[in-house]
């Protein structure tokens, strides 16, 4: 671990203030009254910072997912069968989700990566198989990782983002696969927050008022054994994360590094933006954040970190489905900020005139 701990205690990029400013002014410029593009103008000159360009794009994007299984499944906690996580790689590498949908609309490059499952899938063509174990522990009896198990999963992630930038991504995505993990992202949640589960648990795949409830006293439980590391957000990961949310984290922590801008998709990666955010001070300022989940803890989670996402569809399917949404309008506030002519160009009088 102490190599994970040198690493994370790297400083993030620096966004470019230059490219910022440059931004702003061109802006300034553009055939239409100042601010009518609303938040499509500050998506613009946010992305020319994270790009240190005044004219940024979109067109290279990076979908990494990462699928794994929870020990807490144990509990009753999912409406789905534990095997749903191996079904759904199979899904994957056959191209029939959500998320191989998206990615080849977007013309994006996708990488599935399992980390875990109960069921092993087999070889399987296009999914890169590190099997860190056959899922995490169930953390209602014991820490949900060993050390080791945590830093691999915090090195996956990393590698995947270090991929993503020698291909010449212009943008990350990070999802996520595995049955049980809106339990896993809570619990983590209540740790880093300091938050009642009462306020986070939520019906992930479909679970009924009985089952919230059941939930909510999983995961109280899971806080209970677990409360004198809640302080130390390593070690919270290490026992109440799961090998996909580590995977997330480090994979965001390596953006911010390498000056990457991610998109972040619904709750279960907002928790690991959150957990990066704690693991890497200043990590933060490299995410955007694309929809509002259906999944009630997700505004918590999205007021902790302060921001605002740009879209709400009441989706709540994870995958990075949520983020590959947004990216056509990422796509369109970059060509109205790079294409729109200006006041001069178009021979318009301006409110200067």
């Amino acid at each position: 671990m102490s190599e994970i701990s040198v690493w994370l205690q790297v400083p993030p990029a620096t966004p470019d203030d230059n490219a910022k400013r440059a931004a702003e002014a061109r802006q300034a410029i553009l055939t239409k009254p100042p601010g009518a593009l609303g938040r499509l103008e500050e998506t613009a000159i946010r992305l020319a910072a994270l790009q240190g360009t005044k004219r940024p794009c979109v067109d290279k994007v990076y979908i990494t997912v990462f699928a794994a299984d929870h020990g807490v499944a144990a509990e009753g906690i999912s409406a789905f069968p534990q095997a749903v996580t191996a079904e759904m790689v199979k899904n994957f590498a056959r191209g029939g989700a959500a998320i191989s949908v998206l990615a080849r609309e977007l013309g994006a490059e996708l990488e599935v990566i399992n980390l875990g499952t109960v069921n092993d899938t087999g070889p399987l063509e296009g999914v890169l198989n590190l099997h860190l174990g056959p899922g995490t522990a169930n953390f209602c009896r014991e820490p949900a990782m060993e050390a080791e198990q945590l830093a691999r999963a915090l090195h996956a992630g990393r590698q995947a983002a270090e991929r993503a930038k020698l291909g010449g991504a212009q943008l990350f995505i990070g999802g996520e696969m595995g049955i049980g993990n809106t339990t896993t992202a809570a619990a983590l949640a209540c740790a880093l927050l300091d938050a009642s589960p009462s306020l986070l648990a939520g019906p992930g795949t479909g679970l009924d008022a009985k089952g919230v409830a059941r939930k909510t006293e999983v995961i109280r439980q899971a806080l209970n054994r677990h409360s004198e590391h809640h302080g130390a957000p390593l070690e919270a990961l290490r026992r109440l994360g799961g090998f996909e949310i580590a995977a997330l984290s480090g994979s965001y922590i390596a953006c911010a590094h390498m000056g990457l801008p991610v998109l972040v998709d619904g709750f279960i990666s907002s928790v690991a933006a959150l957990a990066a955010a704690r693991l890497c001070p200043g990590a933060e300022k490299w995410f955007l954040f694309s929809h509002a989940s259906a999944e009630p803890g997700h505004r918590v989670i999205l007021d902790a970190l302060n921001v605002q996402p740009l879209l709400d569809l009441g989706m709540r399917l994870g995958e990075g489905s949520g983020a590959a949404i947004a990216v056509p309008l990422l796509r369109l506030a970059c060509a109205l900020h790079n294409d729109m002519a200006t006041f001069a160009e178009a021979d318009v009088s301006n409110n200067n005139d």
